[in-house]
């Protein structure tokens, strides 16, 4: 059977999409995009791919609205996101404390990681998000979502890095990619040790990206969907194991219900899901 896929170029998926680990049963045909949340939207608005890469935030608010996708508990990219809000090094010292009133640049207002800053600084900063001018850059992935009122969008063509420089942003949530930089610093003191503390206080990980399937693949060929899932776990073990990419449910319970509360916290969805909801009987029965 082949199946259309999505996924991204990550330790853990190096064995499967470089043709290492072989299916009798499946063969999956890997889409040719360079960055997999470029394609997020055809995953939820056209379910463009048996298989994808999904954003937990995206899968979330795409299921709330009817998407036909089933998860699979399989994390193929997660982080701290703490070092990932920054300033100018060079317009002075700026606290998480401060950012009520100023304008502060994000992707999208319904990105992941935008999802787990917000948190972040609500949290363990005082930061109400609603007192922040925030400036985005793209629309969300699931359609039909309006950003809130204290969120604008940036002239077409602008970046915003170098928005930021310029001083036309006061901070800004960017992609892992763009640093280090010299010219940008953290805006959390000691990100690291912030990060280590929220693991130890909250007892899970912040997911990223975890797997998908379709509905309909799942409920006519389950036994496929269970080889899908052997080729992700055999390449996660060539990798050399779990990491910040736990696999199964149970393993990722905890994780989920962070990202669940913390998403309906944010008003991105209406319905603050159980972990069972998010899967169905093949799926959560995997690992």
């Amino acid at each position: 059977m082949k199946l259309s896929a999505l996924l991204g170029d990550y330790a853990v998926t190096r064995a499967l999409k470089a043709g290492e680990l072989r299916s009798p049963f499946v063969a999956l045909e890997f889409a040719d995009v360079a960055t997999p949340n470029a394609a997020f939207k055809r995953v939820v608005r056209d379910a463009a791919f048996d298989v994808a890469e999904l954003a937990i935030v995206t899968y979330l608010m795409a299921k709330e609205r009817g998407a036909p996708l089933v998860l699979l508990p399989a994390v193929v990219l997660a982080r701290f996101q703490h070092p990932l809000v920054v300033c100018s090094a060079a317009r002075g010292d700026l606290a998480p404390g401060d950012l009520a009133g100023r304008r502060v640049g994000v992707r999208s207002w319904s990105v992941t990681t935008g999802m787990w800053i917000r948190s972040i600084l609500a949290e363990d900063h005082g930061v109400d998000a609603g007192r922040v001018k925030w400036v985005t850059f793209e629309e969300a992935h699931v359609a039909g979502f309006s950003d809130p009122p204290n969120a604008e969008r940036a002239p077409s063509g602008k970046d915003m890095v170098a928005m930021l420089l310029a001083g036309e942003l006061d901070a800004a949530i960017v992609a892992e990619r763009a640093l280090p930089d010299a010219r940008l610093k953290s805006l959390i003191p000691d990100p690291a040790g912030a990060a280590r503390a929220w693991q130890a206080r909250h007892g899970g990980i912040q997911i990223n990206h975890m797997v998908v399937v379709k509905e309909a693949l799942s409920r006519s060929d389950p036994d496929a969907v269970r080889e899908v899932w052997r080729l992700l776990a055999a390449s996660r073990r060539a990798a050399g194991g779990p990491g910040l990419n736990p696999f199964g449910f149970e393993a990722n319970r905890r994780n989920l219900e962070l990202a669940i509360e913390r998403t309906h916290r944010q008003g991105l969805i209406g319905r603050r899901y159980a972990v069972e909801d998010l899967f169905d009987e093949v799926t959560g029965e995997l690992g």
